[in-house]
């Protein structure tokens, strides 16, 4: 069974930063992509960041490329995202997801990606 553990959330001032980790299980990490997501109050869930486990290609989309940085560690199979220079308009629950099909983390499209399986989100509160 494929599970993801998401964590690393908290308080952050405006201006500082993250680092969240999300640990998986039940696959083969160089086999699946793996992603970042996120939900703020009364929106829709948005991508962030997505990362293929067999060549570690990274993609973002126009909003989060500048100021999140998405990594994994094959080994621990664990991933990781960094934000800096957050904003209020940051916070939300930041979630993981991870599919077997390389195409979900591929040019734009991954964008437009339904992935498959999904962690439980941690809270990032971004104070003013």
């Amino acid at each position: 069974e494929v599970q993801l553990q998401a964590s690393g959330g908290g308080q952050v001032q405006t201006g500082g930063s993250l680092r969240l980790s999300c640990a998986t299980s039940g696959f083969k990490f160089e086999n699946y992509v793996v992603a970042w997501y996120r939900q703020a109050p009364g929106k829709e869930r948005e991508p962030i960041a997505c990362i293929s486990g067999d060549d570690g290609a990274t993609y973002y989309t126009a909003a989060t490329k500048d100021r999140f940085t998405i990594s994994s560690d094959n080994a621990k199979k664990n991933f990781y995202l960094e934000g800096h220079w957050l904003k209020p308009e940051d916070t939300a629950l930041y979630y993981c997801a991870a599919d077997p099909q390389h195409v979900a983390c591929y040019s734009e499209r991954w964008i437009q990606w339904r992935y498959q399986s999904w962690g439980q989100g941690t809270l990032v509160t971004v104070s003013s």
